[in-house]
């Protein structure tokens, strides 16, 4: 029986914890921004189009 108390009380104690690192990462600005990651698929990505010319140059 005591082996349930220690184990409720280390659940209760882990989901504080949880609780904790969920209202830091509000107050930082974690989920601040909720649109852009849902947009951010249909933007090419120009980094590695540059790079993939380069070769191209490189190759001729």
């Amino acid at each position: 029986m005591s082996a349930i108390f220690f184990l409720i009380g280390c659940s209760v104690f882990i989901a504080l914890i949880f609780l904790a690192a969920f209202f830091w990462a509000n107050k930082t600005g974690q989920h601040d921004d909720t649109y852009t990651p849902s947009i951010r698929m249909l933007f090419d990505d120009e980094v590695e189009n540059a790079e993939a010319e380069e070769g191209q140059d490189r190759a001729t």
